[in-house]
Protein backbone atom coordinates (compact mmCIF):
# COMPACT_ATOMS: atom_id res chain seq x y z
CA UNK A 1 0.00 0.00 0.00
CA UNK A 2 1.39 3.39 -0.91
CA UNK A 3 1.75 6.21 1.59
CA UNK A 4 -0.83 8.30 -0.26
CA UNK A 5 -3.34 5.44 -0.04
CA UNK A 6 -3.06 5.59 3.74
CA UNK A 7 -3.55 9.35 3.82
CA UNK A 8 -6.61 9.45 1.61
CA UNK A 9 -9.89 7.86 2.70
CA UNK A 10 -10.86 5.02 0.37
CA UNK A 11 -14.48 6.11 0.39
CA UNK A 12 -16.22 8.65 -1.80
CA UNK A 13 -17.03 10.90 1.15
CA UNK A 14 -15.34 13.94 2.67
CA UNK A 15 -15.25 12.25 6.07
CA UNK A 16 -17.46 10.72 8.73
CA UNK A 17 -20.22 12.47 10.71
CA UNK A 18 -21.49 10.39 13.62
CA UNK A 19 -24.60 11.23 15.62
CA UNK A 20 -24.01 9.92 19.14
CA UNK A 21 -27.49 10.05 20.68
CA UNK A 22 -27.36 7.22 23.21
CA UNK A 23 -25.62 7.04 26.55
CA UNK A 24 -25.79 3.23 26.62
CA UNK A 25 -22.40 1.61 27.17
CA UNK A 26 -22.37 -0.52 24.02
CA UNK A 27 -23.51 2.37 21.80
CA UNK A 28 -20.98 4.75 23.36
CA UNK A 29 -18.31 2.10 22.83
CA UNK A 30 -19.32 1.64 19.17
CA UNK A 31 -19.28 5.39 18.53
CA UNK A 32 -15.80 5.73 20.08
CA UNK A 33 -14.47 2.72 18.12
CA UNK A 34 -15.75 4.14 14.83
CA UNK A 35 -14.59 7.69 15.58
CA UNK A 36 -11.07 6.63 16.57
CA UNK A 37 -10.78 4.15 13.69
CA UNK A 38 -11.91 6.63 11.06
CA UNK A 39 -9.47 9.22 12.42
CA UNK A 40 -6.67 6.64 12.39
CA UNK A 41 -7.50 6.01 8.72
CA UNK A 42 -7.05 9.71 8.01
CA UNK A 43 -10.73 10.56 7.61
CA UNK A 44 -11.95 13.87 8.99
CA UNK A 45 -14.38 12.84 11.71
CA UNK A 46 -17.08 14.76 13.53
CA UNK A 47 -19.24 13.42 16.36
CA UNK A 48 -22.46 15.34 16.97
CA UNK A 49 -23.46 14.51 20.55
CA UNK A 50 -27.13 14.80 21.46
CA UNK A 51 -29.76 13.60 23.96
CA UNK A 52 -28.50 10.86 26.33
CA UNK A 53 -25.24 10.67 24.43
CA UNK A 54 -24.35 14.11 25.78
CA UNK A 55 -24.45 12.80 29.36
CA UNK A 56 -21.41 10.70 28.43
CA UNK A 57 -19.39 13.87 27.80
CA UNK A 58 -20.10 15.54 31.14
CA UNK A 59 -17.05 15.91 33.39
CA UNK A 60 -16.72 13.03 35.87
CA UNK A 61 -16.60 15.56 38.73
CA UNK A 62 -20.12 16.80 37.90
CA UNK A 63 -22.54 14.56 39.76
CA UNK A 64 -25.67 16.67 39.46
CA UNK A 65 -26.20 18.99 36.51
CA UNK A 66 -29.08 21.20 35.49
CA UNK A 67 -30.71 24.42 36.60
CA UNK A 68 -34.14 23.25 37.73
CA UNK A 69 -35.48 20.26 39.66
CA UNK A 70 -36.47 18.27 36.54
CA UNK A 71 -33.04 18.66 34.94
CA UNK A 72 -31.36 17.73 38.22
CA UNK A 73 -33.63 14.69 38.58
CA UNK A 74 -32.73 13.51 35.06
CA UNK A 75 -29.03 13.85 35.92
CA UNK A 76 -29.56 11.80 39.09
CA UNK A 77 -31.36 9.03 37.18
CA UNK A 78 -28.72 8.86 34.43
CA UNK A 79 -25.44 9.68 36.11
CA UNK A 80 -23.25 11.80 33.82
CA UNK A 81 -19.76 10.78 32.71
CA UNK A 82 -18.23 8.14 30.47
CA UNK A 83 -17.42 5.84 33.40
CA UNK A 84 -21.08 5.47 34.41
CA UNK A 85 -22.69 4.02 31.28
CA UNK A 86 -25.15 1.16 31.59
CA UNK A 87 -25.89 -1.54 29.05
CA UNK A 88 -29.17 -1.20 27.18
CA UNK A 89 -29.78 -4.93 27.73
CA UNK A 90 -28.50 -7.25 30.42
CA UNK A 91 -27.31 -4.48 32.72
CA UNK A 92 -28.07 -6.69 35.76
CA UNK A 93 -27.60 -3.91 38.33
CA UNK A 94 -24.14 -3.14 37.00
CA UNK A 95 -22.95 -6.73 36.59
CA UNK A 96 -23.30 -6.54 32.78
CA UNK A 97 -20.95 -3.57 32.35
CA UNK A 98 -18.49 -5.16 34.79
CA UNK A 99 -18.46 -8.33 32.66
CA UNK A 100 -17.99 -6.27 29.48
CA UNK A 101 -14.99 -4.50 31.00
CA UNK A 102 -13.52 -7.83 32.18
CA UNK A 103 -13.87 -9.23 28.66
CA UNK A 104 -12.32 -6.07 27.22
CA UNK A 105 -9.36 -6.47 29.57
CA UNK A 106 -8.99 -10.15 28.68
CA UNK A 107 -9.04 -9.48 24.94
CA UNK A 108 -7.05 -6.23 25.05
CA UNK A 109 -9.93 -4.04 23.87
CA UNK A 110 -9.68 -0.34 24.69
CA UNK A 111 -12.35 1.07 27.01
CA UNK A 112 -14.64 3.89 25.82
CA UNK A 113 -12.71 6.49 27.85
CA UNK A 114 -9.42 5.39 26.27
CA UNK A 115 -10.96 5.46 22.79
CA UNK A 116 -12.37 8.93 23.45
CA UNK A 117 -8.93 10.17 24.46
CA UNK A 118 -7.31 8.61 21.38
CA UNK A 119 -9.98 10.03 19.07
CA UNK A 120 -9.55 13.52 20.52
CA UNK A 121 -5.75 13.28 20.13
CA UNK A 122 -6.22 12.33 16.46
CA UNK A 123 -8.39 15.37 15.80
CA UNK A 124 -11.93 14.01 16.01
CA UNK A 125 -14.30 16.92 16.60
CA UNK A 126 -16.85 16.32 19.37
CA UNK A 127 -19.72 18.76 18.92
CA UNK A 128 -22.48 19.14 21.54
CA UNK A 129 -26.09 19.77 20.56
CA UNK A 130 -27.29 23.17 21.81
CA UNK A 131 -30.93 22.05 22.08
CA UNK A 132 -29.93 19.12 24.31
CA UNK A 133 -27.74 21.38 26.44
CA UNK A 134 -30.73 23.70 26.93
CA UNK A 135 -33.12 20.85 27.73
CA UNK A 136 -30.76 19.25 30.26
CA UNK A 137 -29.54 22.57 31.70
CA UNK A 138 -25.93 21.89 30.74
CA UNK A 139 -23.28 24.54 30.21
CA UNK A 140 -19.96 24.35 28.38
CA UNK A 141 -18.28 24.23 31.82
CA UNK A 142 -20.16 20.98 32.58
CA UNK A 143 -18.63 19.22 29.57
CA UNK A 144 -15.24 17.56 29.30
CA UNK A 145 -12.34 19.53 27.88
CA UNK A 146 -11.98 19.51 24.13
CA UNK A 147 -15.65 19.72 23.21
CA UNK A 148 -16.41 22.03 20.31
CA UNK A 149 -18.84 24.89 20.26
CA UNK A 150 -22.45 23.78 20.67
CA UNK A 151 -24.52 23.79 17.49
CA UNK A 152 -27.95 22.78 16.25
CA UNK A 153 -29.10 19.90 14.09
CA UNK A 154 -28.88 22.07 10.97
CA UNK A 155 -25.10 22.18 11.39
CA UNK A 156 -24.93 18.38 11.43
CA UNK A 157 -27.09 18.23 8.31
CA UNK A 158 -24.71 20.75 6.76
CA UNK A 159 -21.83 18.30 7.30
CA UNK A 160 -23.83 15.63 5.47
CA UNK A 161 -24.65 18.08 2.66
CA UNK A 162 -20.91 18.84 2.38
CA UNK A 163 -20.20 15.16 1.75
CA UNK A 164 -19.62 13.63 5.17
CA UNK A 165 -20.96 10.07 5.46
CA UNK A 166 -23.66 10.03 8.18
CA UNK A 167 -23.84 7.43 10.95
CA UNK A 168 -26.49 7.30 13.65
CA UNK A 169 -25.44 5.52 16.85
Amino acid sequence: MTESALETPAIGHKGLAIICYSGDLEKTWAAMILASTSAAMGMPTKVFVTFWGLQTFVKPSKRITGRNWMQKMLAMMSRPGIAHRKLSKMNFLGMGPWMMFQLAKTYNVSKPAELLEMAAMMGVEFIPCQMTMDMFGLTADDLIDGMGESVGAATYLGFVAEGYAPLFI
